[in-house]
């Protein structure tokens, strides 16, 4: 993952947590999962979306070069 070890991400939880305090921590928490949750929402809209107007197109019969 991008060449961090478990060591390099302690240290950048570890500095976080100075940052924001264990306070703020479970709210930051709470909107990154809102997020991620309102962004795979709209990836299957939109994939949903695409396979519904791939459905609809008629398809085509083939056409003779002769």
């Amino acid at each position: 993952m991008f060449g961090l070890g478990v060591p390099e991400l302690i240290v950048i939880l570890v500095i976080i947590l100075i940052l924001f305090g264990p306070s703020k921590l479970p709210e930051m928490a709470k909107g990154i999962g809102k997020s991620v949750k309102a962004f795979q929402d709209g990836l299957k809209h939109v994939e949903g979306e695409t396979l519904k107007t791939d459905a609809d197109k008629e398809p085509q019969a083939p056409v003779d070069k002769k």
